[in-house]
C-alpha cells in the first residue's frame, strides 16, 4: 500500500507539463536501454538514438497544469499521484536539512515533452535538469523497469526513484556538482560518486519518511515492510552499470557513469541505515566506495 489512504496531499505541487507528445510503441534495443539507464539522473538526452525522439530545446505554447491528486489513496491507486505525494515528502523532509532550501519542480508527463536539458521521455527515463531544477518523470519507466530488467519496481522502489532525483538536486544546489565536475567514466570517477551520493540520499530520506506528516498531522505513509525495502534494493541492483552491461554480454568498469550494482544498494543501504552523514562518497576512497 505504502501511503496512508486518508493523507491529504492536495497542497502538492507536481505538474503535468504543457506540451507532451505521445511516442510510438516498440521494443528497446541495446542503445535504448543504456539510454534508459546512462542517461538518466543528470539531464543527459539520447532519446535520439533510440528513435521516437524530437530535438530538445523547444519552447512549450502551452502552461503545465497541476495534478489532481488529493488523497493517499489516490497515490497507492494512481502512479502519478504517487509522485506528487513524494514531492510533497521530500520537500518537507530537504527543508529540515538543507538551510535555505529552495525545491526543484517535479513535472509528470507521458510520452515525452521538452526540457532545457533536452528531450525527456520514458526511452531517456527519469531524470534531473540543473539548469531549470526541474526533475522529469515517466511513469511508465516503471513497467519498462519491470519488462526490460525483471525489477518489480512496487511502490516503495519508485519513491527511491524519484529521492534520487531530488539528490541530484540538493548537490546541484548545495554546490556539489560544482565542486566535483564531471570527470569521464570509471569506478572511481566524480560521476559515479555522484550517482551513489544520490542513492544514499535517497535511502535517507526514505529511512525519516514515516515521520513525516500532512497538515492534519498524518503521517503521508505507513511504515514499509521488510519486503517493500527489499524491492527498493532490487531497484537499486537493476540499475547498476554491472547488470546493465552484463544484460549485453560485457562488463567494463572503465565505462561506469553510475556505479555496479553492489555500490548501489550499499549506498542507499548506509542512507537508510545511518542517514545523512554517511552519505559523503567524495571523501572515500576507491576501495571504500564498495
Amino acid at each position: 500500500m505504502t501511503f496512508n489512504p486518508d493523507a491529504d496531499i492536495s497542497g502538492h505541487k507536481t505538474r503535468r507539463p504543457g506540451r507532451t507528445v505521445a511516442v510510438a510503441g516498440g521494443g528497446i534495443g541495446l542503445i535504448g536501454i543504456i539510454a534508459l539507464i546512462a542517461g538518466p539522473l543528470l539531464g543527459i538526452d539520447l532519446s535520439a538514438f533510440v528513435g521516437g525522439g524530437t530535438q530538445g530545446g523547444e519552447s512549450s505554447s502551452e502552461e503545465s497544469t497541476l495534478l489532481a491528486c488529493e488523497s493517499g489513496e489516490d497515490a497507492n491507486t494512481q502512479d502519478d499521484c504517487r509522485m506528487a505525494g513524494a514531492q510533497l515528502m521530500l520537500d518537507e523532509y530537504w527543508t529540515k536539512h538543507v538551510e535555505g532550501y529552495t525545491p526543484p519542480q517535479l513535472y509528470v508527463f507521458h510520452g515525452q515533452t521538452s526540457t532545457q536539458c533536452g528531450t525527456a521521455s520514458n526511452s531517456v527515463g527519469p531524470f534531473y535538469c540543473p539548469p531549470e531544477h526541474g526533475v522529469y518523470i515517466d511513469p511508465d519507466f516503471f513497467q519498462i523497469m519491470r519488462q526490460q530488467f525483471e525489477a518489480s519496481a512496487g511502490n516503495f522502489a519508485q519513491l527511491y526513484i524519484v529521492g534520487h532525483e531530488w539528490g541530484h538536486h540538493i548537490q546541484n544546489i548545495t554546490g556539489t556538482m560544482d565542486a566535483y565536475p564531471n570527470n569521464g567514466s570509471g569506478p572511481d570517477s566524480n560521476s559515479v560518486r555522484t550517482e551513489l551520493q544520490a542513492d544514499c540520499y535517497a535511502g535517507a530520506w526514505l529511512a525519516d519518511a514515516t515521520t513525516l506528516t500532512d497538515p492534519e498531522g498524518r503521517p503521508y505513509i505507513e511504515t514499509p515492510t521488510e519486503a517493500e525495502i527489499t524491492d527498493a534494493l532490487n531497484a537499486a541492483f537493476t540499475v547498476g552499470d554491472d547488470h546493465i552491461q552484463e544484460q549485453s554480454g560485457f562488463n567494463n568498469p572503465e565505462s561506469w557513469t553510475h556505479g555496479s550494482s553492489d555500490q548501489r544498494q550499499r549506498w542507499f543501504a548506509s542512507g537508510y541505515a545511518n542517514g545523512l552523514d554517511s552519505c559523503d562518497t567524495f571523501a572515500v576512497s576507491a576501495d571504500q566506495l564498495g
